[in-house]
């Protein structure tokens, strides 16, 4: 069993019986490790944001069902397309912190010819890296999900920065590109800031107005859809 596998085969033995606890000792010989393995695993799935924790007072690890999905059964071709989706989007799409974690999983349900056919795909796969910058991307992400008022150091199409405090609203993929929707305060209008060109995002904590994406939009909304990949997710 490779360490992918194990890490996978350690969540779903931990979802099995979620809430109740698993003892180390239990893990290892269900795992057939050693406990300083499974130790080490627990730990490092924790550390990459797995809800994992170690059940005080009562001995042994848990997993929070509600944070968790159960176990998915990807075609070959819907796990290739998904893993070649997930690259595509490693480092410059908003909420990608948890790919290469979907990407284990995705390669822990394949076998056989799918297996090698994955392996082969990735090998003809590169990218450049993100301009990006990843510490913006994590705070847009934030205030997104919190609505708050987001302070900005933004440069425009001219090359001028400038200080903005925007209502953010949503967010718009075009052409590969990544906008953040928002309502700017300088400007009192609408507006939609590429990621690449926000230099720098500080939270303020204060709550932004309810704006729905569409109004901010306006004729701009014209012939914009949800991404059929997120249909499934619309309420």
């Amino acid at each position: 069993m490779t360490r992918t596998d194990r890490l996978y085969a350690l969540m779903e033995e931990l979802r099995a019986v979620a809430p109740r606890p698993v003892t180390v000792p239990a893990l290892a010989r269900r795992l057939e490790v050693s406990e300083r393995t499974v130790q080490r695993d627990l730990k490092a799935l924790a550390e990459t944001g797995a809800p994992v924790y170690s059940a005080t007072g009562r001995g042994g690890w848990s997993v929070d069902p509600a944070m968790t999905l159960p176990p998915i059964g990807f075609t070959p071709g819907e796990a290739l397309a998904v893993a070649a989706a997930l690259a595509a989007a490693e480092g410059s799409a908003p909420f990608a912190d948890g790919i290469r974690g979907a990407m284990r999983k995705i390669a822990a349900s394949l076998s056989g010819q799918a297996l090698v056919e994955a392996h082969e795909l990735a090998a003809r796969i590169v990218a450049l890296p993100s301009r990006i910058d990843p510490a913006v991307r994590g705070v847009v992400e934030l205030a997104l999900s919190r609505r708050e008022v987001l302070s900005l150091s933004y440069l425009d199409a001219a090359g001028r920065t400038s200080q903005r405090e925007v209502e953010p609203a949503g967010l718009l993929t075009a052409e590969g590109r990544w906008y953040l929707v928002a309502w700017c305060r300088l400007r009192r209008a609408p507006r939609g800031f590429r990621l690449d060109r926000i230099h720098g995002a500080t939270p303020t904590g204060r709550p932004a107005p309810r704006r729905e994406l569409a109004d901010l939009l306006g004729s701009a909304a014209t012939g914009a859809v949800t991404p059929a990949a997120l249909d499934s997710l619309a309420p």
